[in-house]
């Protein structure tokens, strides 16, 4: 072992597992350390602090070390501003780039740290006067000012939060339990103190919300303002349409469970009557789409993104089928936003989770366990999931949102 490196934790590092987690990252890769200061907080809310020794084989393997312990938010002691150089081309960029976590970042320019904007997962960071912004790939212009390795680069991963929450003794675990009261009442309470706070709620959401039947009960929440920004598919909005026009979803009448003759046909049907009106909100206009999810965004005005895929019938007209579009419009849409639900979708669910900054309190509801944890294995720090069915878990939520409002 011949290259050796300080770093330094600081913050909630014991309770958080942050420690354990450099720990085993650091004999994963086959490096040693020695621990050099360590001092623990004695409250609740004091930091603690450790001062490690990092030894590699060499000066490649200590950087590939050092490159995972920063993702976890270990710091280099000194406070070099960060190297910059320029994208020679667009949507091209020089090598040794530095790969962007989703936690809150910081970088080091003329001096002073700045705050990195709009920060998401698997992207760049390009300096712009004072500013220092994070960008996917297909932004990168010729001539941008492209942050290069992870000198004078500070990351902060979210740690276990001090306030009393479903997410202090849940977060980054995931239930298969069913649905009980008292989790669906926590879930409510969360949803009811940001909307008190006036903070953004989306929720991102797959067709089977309305396979199950719980489409009335996300379209009431919707209509309640629990709601903020919907994200979602073609086929969500599709069945969710055939539902109010025809009572049946993919050719099946929910309520009898049961295939409907000549069912198999309403979803194209319905994707016709949208087309032959215009849009969405031209067919609610009309009259012709009269309740439902998509009816109740356009009655409350609220925005919605419809992202299209491969597989899409029709598609409908709101959809966005141009994939970089559709990107930039979901980044738009979750700006800001404080809560999300992922119910009952996995693309579109990776799809916002790498898009959303780590400390967005973050709930996934599918009936898939391996679905749940594939969308937690993505990164997602601050979050937790639930294996269980959407058409049970919706409806009681529905019902313990509206218990607590009339207390």
């Amino acid at each position: 072992m011949g290259a050796m490196r300080e770093i330094g934790l600081e913050g909630h590092i014991i309770d958080s597992m942050v420690l354990t987690k450099v720990f085993d990252k650091i004999m994963d890769m086959d490096g040693e350390f020695e621990i050099l200061d360590f001092r623990i907080g004695k409250h609740k809310t004091e930091h603690s602090y450790a001062r490690l020794m990092v030894t590699g084989e060499d000066d490649a393997h200590l950087d590939r070390i050092l490159s995972e312990l920063h993702r976890l938010g270990a710091r280099l002691p000194e406070t070099e501003d960060a190297v910059l150089e320029k994208a020679p081309a667009d949507k091209v960029i020089p090598k040794g780039f530095y790969s962007t976590t989703n936690h809150p970042t910081y970088v080091r320019n003329n001096g002073k740290w700045l705050s990195v904007e709009a920060i998401g997962m698997d992207c760049l960071i390009t300096i712009d006067e004072n500013r220092a912004i994070c960008k996917p790939l297909s932004h990168v212009r010729k001539g941008d000012l492209i942050v290069i390795g992870q000198g004078g680069v500070r990351v902060t991963p979210p740690e276990r939060p001090r306030e009393r929450s479903i997410f202090e003794f849940m977060g980054n675990a995931i239930s298969s339990e069913r649905p009980s009261e008292t989790l669906i009442r926590q879930i409510a309470n969360e949803i009811i103190d940001v909307k008190k706070k006036c903070g953004k709620i989306a929720v991102v959401v797959g067709p089977a919300i309305v396979h199950t039947g719980a489409a009335g009960a996300l379209a009431d929440m919707i209509k309640k303002c629990y709601v903020n920004v919907l994200l979602a598919g073609n086929a969500l909005a599709v069945h969710d349409i055939e539902y109010n026009l025809y009572g049946t979803s993919l050719g099946m009448d929910i309520e009898r469970a049961e295939p409907v003759s000549g069912g198999h046909k309403h979803h194209i049907y319905a994707i016709s009557e949208v087309m032959r009106a215009g849009s969405i909100r031209a067919a609610v206009e009309k009259g012709i789409i009269t309740g439902g999810i998509m009816y109740e965004c356009i009655k409350k005005d609220m925005p919605f993104v419809l992202a299209g895929s491969i597989r899409d019938d029709g598609p409908l007209p709101d959809v966005i089928t141009d994939v970089m579009v559709a990107q930039d419009k979901m980044r738009a849409a979750i700006k800001d936003v404080d809560l999300v639900l992922m119910m009952a979708t996995m693309l579109h669910s990776i799809a916002i989770g790498n898009r959303l900054p780590s400390y967005v309190k973050t709930i996934f509801i599918d009936i898939n366990p391996a679905t749940v944890t594939k969308i937690m294995d993505r990164g997602t720090a601050q979050a937790m999931g639930i294996v269980t069915d959407v058409g049970t878990f919706l409806p009681m939520l529905v019902e313990e949102l509206d218990n607590l409002e009339n207390m």
